[in-house]
């Protein structure tokens, strides 16, 4: 007996990811996915904070992502199961998240349900056990598309041979706007253990003299509320802020991707660490730079090539003022922005051609 529902059923399908824990940039990976989503299938989605995510899939229904009984109990409500963007495998933020999304998946295939991976990124797996057990776990995957070559590199090194392919993240493909301009700095900071005080203070200079030469005020736009809220504070009161920045500063909680699209829209600058903060700057055509944080960061840099330096590395406060004051003046190449759009379309490609032969087990 297959694991798949009747063709009288709904047809449900489970998104998983880190919704609604208020990060815009996996609130943005759930708008695109759930657009993506041929029509008949019905989203029950993981989440925290169930209004963010019925505000973004009102025809959703939701499940409390932080109980794995929860989950795992309705896996039995579906016929297909998606992890549906962002860096679920990966051992670096902590082992516990890794064995979550193992468990989930060996759960799905237990009960015979079909589990695609939908604009993953892999990695980084620091123990040999995780690289094992991944490798055995998405072997018995129907599909998976990466959001990065190096994820795809990882994946064939761990020994996975499942149907695989690789394009650009998908929120490369969310809603285009047209740039204005005109308005303030935007940075879109997080908190990092990777910057000592003095490259905090290079950047925050940096910042501060990038101010006064153009005249233009500073918003913090804070693209994870719960992280990101108390990041200029917490560096005022450390001292690193340059007092001249910080009259000029604000900080901005972002309530929605419309809202912060309507602040990348205005901005006459963006500086970035958030992934997805980036790459809807880029997409909002305003003049963008990135600080990498992660190699996600520094590969979306990459590829739309726009200036990105590693903040474990970085260069000295004349290098990065002079990159930035050029960066202002070039708004991102509308032709290599829809050829990174193509290709990141991939996706969904992948996503509808899987369901699609999914659907025709269902009506057998």
């Amino acid at each position: 007996m297959s694991g798949l529902a009747s063709s009288s059923s709904p047809r449900r399908i489970l998104l998983c990811g880190y919704y609604g824990e208020h990060n815009l940039g996996d609130d943005a990976l759930l708008e695109v996915l759930n657009k993506q989503l041929p029509e008949g299938w019905q989203p029950l989605i993981t989440a925290h904070d169930p209004g963010a995510v019925q505000t973004i899939v009102p025809r959703g229904s939701v499940v409390n992502r932080r109980s794995l009984k929860a989950v795992l109990n309705s896996i039995k409500q579906v016929q297909v199961v998606i992890l549906g963007g962002g860096s679920l495998l990966q051992d670096s933020t902590s082992v516990q998240s890794l064995i979550y999304y193992i468990l989930l998946i060996v759960v799905a295939q237990v009960r015979r349900r079909p589990v695609l991976l939908w604009g993953q990124g892999l990695g980084p797996l620091r123990h040999a056990w995780s690289r094992y057990l991944v490798g055995r776990v998405l072997n018995g995957a129907t599909s998976i598309t990466w959001r990065d070559t190096a994820s795809m590199k990882l994946a064939k090194q761990i020994g996975i041979k499942t149907s695989m392919s690789v394009a650009p993240d998908p929120v490369w493909t969310h809603q285009m706007g047209e740039h204005q301009g005109g308005g303030n700095i935007v940075l879109c900071w997080r908190p990092t253990n990777l910057l000592t005080a003095s490259g905090w203070s290079l950047l925050l200079q940096s910042v501060d003299q990038l101010s006064k030469r153009t005249g233009k005020s500073v918003t913090w736009l804070a693209f994870h509320a719960n992280q990101d809220a108390n990041l200029l504070e917490t560096l005022n009161e450390k001292g690193l802020v340059p007092h001249t920045l910080a009259m000029k500063s604000n900080t901005v909680v972002a309530e929605n991707i419309e809202h912060a699209q309507t602040i990348f829209k205005e901005a006459s600058f963006v500086i970035a660490m958030r992934l997805h903060a980036l790459i809807l700057a880029i997409i909002s055509q305003c003049p963008s730079a990135a600080l990498s944080y992660d190699p996600k960061v520094e590969a979306a840099a990459r590829t739309a090539d726009v200036p990105c330096f590693g903040l474990e590395q970085l260069p000295s406060l004349e290098v990065v003022l002079t990159s930035w004051s050029e960066c202002m003046k070039h708004p991102p190449s509308k032709r290599h922005l829809q050829n990174i759009r193509e290709k990141s379309y991939e996706h969904e490609r992948v996503l509808k051609l899987s369901l699609a032969k999914l659907e025709a087990t269902i009506s057998l």
